[in-house]
């Protein structure tokens, strides 16, 4: 049985390919998501939380792939550390089905965020993991995080966090495109 959409919008969008739906998404967050990610201020977090439970999980995860994808998964942190936005990313991860990203995220940040004062007072981010020990879960989580890629679709970018979005967006358009 086919599904029906009374909302001729969604049904558009949703016949699209994984890469379209996926460029939907990114033009909807660049439409409605103007606050600083980098900011200590609580300004990213409180932004996102107007969007549909979707869409915001899909703004807290943006970053934490690109980290990914640049550094490992504990420099997050450095980055993207604003205990909001921290928790806003984990409960995106478990919104979007990622339980086990999002359980290496969490253990990540206890390792780091006892850590960030140190860092940023001119320590070296790797030294001042191995220093405390940390370094090789640290390695070990992101070699995790990493290893979700295999078997993603190519369309997005063989990234396990956008195609969650393609898949969450697919069965729950509502809470992506819709509001």
């Amino acid at each position: 049985m086919e599904r029906e959409f009374p909302d001729q919008r969604l049904y558009a969008v949703l016949s699209k390919n994984d890469k379209d739906i996926l460029s939907e998404i990114f033009s909807i967050l660049s439409d409605r998501v103007k606050a600083n990610p980098y900011g200590d201020d609580n300004a990213y977090a409180s932004a996102i939380s107007q969007l549909p439970i979707g869409l915001r999980a899909m703004a807290a995860t943006h970053h934490l792939d690109v980290s990914l994808t640049l550094d490992d998964i504990g420099w997050h942190f450095l980055n993207f550390g604003e205990p909001n936005l921290v928790k806003e990313t984990e409960s995106g991860l478990r919104e979007l089905g990622l339980s086990d990203l999002a359980d290496w995220f969490v253990e990540a940040f206890d390792i780091v965020s006892p850590l960030r004062s140190e860092i940023a007072a001119g320590g070296d981010y790797y030294e001042c993991l191995r220093s405390h020990g940390r370094a090789d879960r640290i390695d070990e989580l992101t070699k995790k995080a990493r290893e979700k890629e295999a078997g993603c679709a190519p369309d997005v970018s063989g990234s396990p966090i956008y195609d969650s979005w393609v898949r969450y967006a697919r069965k729950h358009p509502e809470n992506v495109f819709g509001g």
